[in-house]
């Protein structure tokens, strides 16, 4: 998607024969996009733009060797504008190096979200089977439209790259898909279908999916559609996904859609998710239609959608998410930039006793960013400890992974940041209520919005006295997963000092804390990524 806030045009955003035009680009990495990546709330472990406006991952493939994020970008201001699509590369998912502005608007509107696959058998005759095409498929919006007060204002648009991602030509009988007269239609997420030999599409149509086959990539036919009457509708409909989990037992294969939920209700943006059946023309819901399914509790995690073309060798579903809420993207208090990522996350799915559940975890390549491990021997804590030791607050990047237990009588434990003006970010667990939650009412800058501060809760499901955590820590942001990811919570914070105090605290009673904290290198410091090609060698 690629959101549209302006007050007075508030929308609720965000053939055989072929011919092309070229995309003027260059193909080596852009220098002249080399960005400071200092200051205080710039993040040092989490992927944002060089500068001004990001908001949604688009396009997320890999390919030959090399994974491609692209994502709404708006390169002349840090408030949401017309919408292009920025380029960064990766080899390990968490390095990345800048490339150009990939696609730009044209005649037929901005470049709102959508996906990238690679064409192994050249269905689409965009390039050869020796040279197979990277083919893009994202939303044109016609701001003309708009203004002309015309509800068709999205269809469906086609690019294509022979180069590996570096230059991209636009199809020129675009839109390939027209708009029925539907006010949303947007966020093509597209995927190969073995059992039916085709390409099919999930798109966003206001309160519910469609799905389309093709042959070819360039003509569709739609197939059916999901939603009406499920799951949460607090929001417009964006960003779907569509893909195929095994459980981790192995033994089962089931349907995982996600959709993103546009500003609305108490969350803002969240991303729910169904877990169902795919024939190749229809999704089913495996649960009963009111149920409510969330992939993260916190409030910043939205638009999220998953890698294609990972190599089977592999094996992984891998997800990336935008670390944001549209209650208050806007107005953020960061400098000359707007917008980050989360960490990749690996997907896996669970299977309980109430159904099934999606996890979600880092990937093991943000192992790589560890450079120091500080042991934490098995320990009583009784009311509070200071555990400032353990962070470097000019380099106030961490991951912790603890095991935690509860002793006869405790009620609770935190894990607090804090600085010296009194304000904080508190992450813990309640037994009575049996929530995870964040609280970062007094985190610092709050009153930029009135959707921001607040204490956010996640339930677990298991109940067990003892349980395993793990907080990934940047310079404004926190992500939470409990039981291996059963849970997962993410929020930003904005001190108006660096954090510089660690404590852990168990109210008036025990709790018994273990694990390693590791302190984390920048992913975008020059002697940090020399490294990282060092240890894979």
């Amino acid at each position: 998607m690629g959101k549209l806030l302006i007050p007075i045009l508030f929308l609720s955003l965000a053939c055989s024969s072929y011919h092309h035009e070229k995309e003027e680009l260059v193909e080596e990495p852009d220098d002249e996009q080399a960005a400071d990546y200092t200051g205080p709330y710039r993040p040092q472990v989490h992927f944002s733009p060089p500068s001004q406006w990001m908001n949604d991952p688009n396009g997320m493939v890999y390919f030959a060797g090399e994974y491609h994020l692209f994502y709404q970008h708006y390169p002349d201001s840090a408030v949401w504008g017309p919408m292009h699509w920025g380029h960064a590369i990766s080899k390990d998912l968490v390095t990345w190096e800048n490339y150009p502005i990939a696609l730009s608007p044209d005649s037929l509107g901005y470049i709102f979200s959508g996906s990238v696959v690679v064409d192994q058998r050249n269905t689409s005759g965009l390039g050869t089977l020796e040279n197979p095409p990277m083919v893009a498929l994202f939303t044109y919006h016609d701001q003309v439209k708009v203004l002309a007060g015309m509800d068709s204002f999205q269809s469906q648009g086609l690019a294509y790259s022979l180069d590996k991602g570096r230059t991209w030509t636009k199809y020129n009988l675009n839109p390939i898909l027209l708009n029925p007269g539907t006010r949303d239609f947007r966020d093509p997420k597209v995927f190969w279908h073995s059992d039916s030999g085709r390409w099919i599409m999930v798109l966003a149509e206001g309160d519910h999916i469609g799905l389309y086959g093709s042959e070819n990539l360039r003509e569709w036919q739609k197939l059916s559609e999901f939603g009406k009457n499920e799951g949460s509708h607090e929001g417009v409909w964006e960003c779907p996904d569509l893909f195929e989990l095994k459980t981790t037992s192995g033994q089962t294969k089931k349907w995982v859609l996600l959709v993103s939920i546009g500003p609305g209700g108490e969350r803002g943006s969240a991303t729910q998710y169904f877990v169902g059946d795919f024939d190749g023309t229809k999704f089913t819901n495996s649960r009963y239609p009111e149920a409510r399914l969330w992939l993260d509790h916190g409030r910043d995690n939205y638009a999220g959608v998953t890698w294609s073309n990972i190599p089977k060798a592999d094996g992984r579903t891998i997800f990336l998410g935008w670390m944001n809420n549209w209650q208050y993207a806007q107005v953020v208090p960061s400098t000359g930039w707007r917008g980050m990522m989360t960490l990749p996350r690996t997907l896996e799915l669970l299977d309980t006793n109430t159904g099934y559940q999606v996890v979600s975890y880092p990937i093991k390549e943000v192992e790589l960013l560890r450079k120091r491990a500080i042991e934490i021997k098995r320990r009583m804590v009784v009311g509070e400890a200071d555990w400032s030791s353990y962070l470097d607050p000019s380099q106030p990047f961490l991951d912790m992974e603890l095991i935690i237990t509860k002793v006869s009588g405790s009620h609770t434990w935190s894990i607090k940041l804090s600085n010296s003006l009194g304000e904080y970010t508190k992450v813990g667990y309640n037994y009575q209520t049996k929530d995870f939650y964040i609280d970062r009412e007094n985190s610092g800058q709050v009153d930029f919005s009135k959707g921001f501060a607040g204490i956010h809760y996640g339930p677990r499901r298991r109940r067990h006295d003892q349980m395993a955590i793990r907080l990934i820590i940047d310079r404004s942001s926190i992500e939470l997963f409990g039981d291996k990811g059963e849970v997962a919570m993410t929020d930003l914070f904005f001190p108006n000092r660096p954090y510089d105090k660690l404590t852990i605290s168990s109210g008036e009673e025990a709790v018994l804390f273990e694990g390693v904290v590791y302190q984390l290198n920048s992913i975008w410091e020059d002697e940090m990524v020399k490294g990282i090609d060092e240890d894979r060698q």
